[in-house]
């Protein structure tokens, strides 16, 4: 199952606070990866990716240490199947051509396709 953890951290200005934030959020048990949008003057998001939920005040402690704050915390198991589902529609939307690869409309027809064979002398 994966995890992952966002976490709304105040007071990140630069890459230099986002490099502090991701090394001591990746020492903390069971952290598999880190990623940081920078929000300048406002919440930045971080999303802390894992197997399992991880323990928040880890979490919190992590980010303590680096020297910012925890404004928010939001927690998705399974996110990868909640992932997925989230983009199916638009998979299948793409899905459902003309060319009969997957209509969704029992009505709909292939699209008819032509090539030229034509080639022209060389001079």
């Amino acid at each position: 199952m994966s995890t992952v953890t966002t976490l709304g951290v105040t007071g990140m200005t630069c890459a230099n606070c986002v490099a502090h934030v991701t090394n001591d959020l990746k020492e903390v048990a069971g952290v598999e990866d880190v990623s940081i949008e920078l929000r300048v003057g406002s919440a930045s998001e971080v999303s802390v990716f894992s197997d399992a939920p991880l323990d928040e005040a880890a979490l919190r402690d992590a980010v303590d240490e680096a020297g910012y704050a925890v404004a928010s915390v939001e927690v998705q198991t399974d996110a990868l199947a909640a992932q997925q589902a989230a983009q199916a529609p638009a998979r299948q939307a793409a899905h459902d051509c003309a060319c009969g690869c997957g209509p969704s409309d029992a009505a709909a027809q292939p699209a008819t396709k032509t090539y030229d064979l034509s080639v022209p002398p060389r001079a």
